[in-house]
């Protein structure tokens, strides 16, 4: 088997957001690119990436040109295409849109992968194929009113959701006071079974990371998620000694190299990695293998419809983030029920491109 062509996609979806009906920005649009990988044995793998930022066209065009060069290759060699990719693009350093990029294309070589011995990718990676837990993300944000909060709170718990994960470091005029209000309203309608994230987008500095970590203790959160900086490892590891809460570090960090670095220094608690920044399946297997040798649980950021999978197929995966951003993209989507992600039982990624989808919000495709 070869592949045989490519077909990118640009695709501007609606920036919704379907667990509780409660957008952070109701006309806003969420850049997604989308890769179909062809072969001439007729499978279609399909990928995709997404930045969350300005150059998001670039990374469509990155993504194509990474495709044009293992046209002819053999897609089930993975780790050999990968390899290649890493070589070719050497120049373009450890991260950013080449590693991206990359993470569409892996993605899809795992989903032919999977189509081509008919195995869901779970099954393929060696999972027993049982649900995994997940906790609903998204709903919960900073940028929305605390009527709002109260209510989709309210709405997710009715939903069946058993653990919700909230935002704060609030825009505008805010206080400690302000923000533990809001993080109290939350509790408060979640219930004392309820297990609770918080999320700061590394919007805190040391300082506040400190006072407001020791204040959110009452809340009796799961964990705290990106208090500050990413890469200030010596800030993280005070933050880490001095919480009792425990601390979620990694979707801001592409590859392997940084988590090596915050472990050492005792940076984190809980390891949490994003498919694109790893670099797609390969690299977050391997970052999970590594999570697993040093004991730390691993959690999933974006794309429940990859890391369910892959939360499911290692011994230390915890837990899958249910962040529903590019559920209009496929049919098929898995939806959790009481606060579980079942396993799909197609094969491959168990998911396809909605063509109605891709012809509605598709900005731009390019093939070769």
């Amino acid at each position: 088997m070869k592949i045989s062509g490519l077909e990118t996609i640009l695709v501007a979806l609606p920036a919704d957001e379907p667990l509780a009906n409660a957008p952070e920005n109701p006309d806003g649009k969420r850049l997604v690119v989308a890769l179909k990988l062809f072969t001439d044995a007729g499978i279609t793998g399909i990928g995709v990436t997404f930045l969350g930022a300005a150059l998001t066209r670039t990374l469509a065009h990155a993504v194509q040109q990474l495709g044009e060069l293992i046209v002819g290759e053999d897609p089930l060699d993975i780790a050999a295409i990968t390899t290649r990719l890493n070589l070719l693009a050497s120049g373009a350093g450890p991260g950013g849109i080449f590693t991206l990029a990359l993470s569409a294309i892996d993605i899809a070589l795992w989903d032919i992968a999977g189509k081509s011995k008919d195995m869901p990718l779970w099954q393929l990676l060696g999972a027993d194929g049982g649900p995994v837990p997940t906790y609903a993300s998204g709903a919960l944000m900073r940028g929305t009113s605390l009527a709002q909060v109260e209510a989709a709170t309210a709405k997710l718990i009715e939903s069946g959701f058993t653990a919700l994960k909230f935002q704060l470091a609030l825009p505008g005029t805010t206080s400690p006071d302000i923000e533990m209000e809001r993080a109290r309203l939350i509790r408060t309608i979640a219930g004392p079974d309820t297990d609770l994230m918080c999320d700061i987008n590394q919007r805190w500095n040391l300082e506040t990371a400190l006072s407001m970590g020791r204040r959110l203790e009452e809340i009796g959160l799961a964990w705290l998620e990106d208090p500050t900086a990413h890469d200030d490892y010596e800030g993280l590891r005070r933050l880490a000694d001095a919480l009792e809460t425990p601390l979620a570090v990694g979707e801001y960090v592409y590859g392997l190299s940084p988590f090596r670095h915050m472990v050492a220094a005792g940076a984190l608690d809980i390891v949490m990695i994003d498919p694109f920044r790893a670099g797609g399946i390969s690299a977050w297997l391997g970052i999970a293998d590594f999570a697993h040798e040093a004991g730390f649980r691993v959690v999933s950021h974006l794309a429940p419809e990859i890391q369910l999978h892959l939360i499911g197929a290692i011994p230390n995966g915890w837990t899958v983030e249910y962040m529903p951003w590019f559920n209009r993209l496929y049919t098929d989507m898995p939806w959790p029920l009481n606060g579980q992600l079942a396993m799909p039982q197609q094969p491959g990624l168990g998911v396809s491109f909605d063509p109605a989808a891709l012809a509605r919000y598709g900005v731009e495709t390019y093939r070769s």
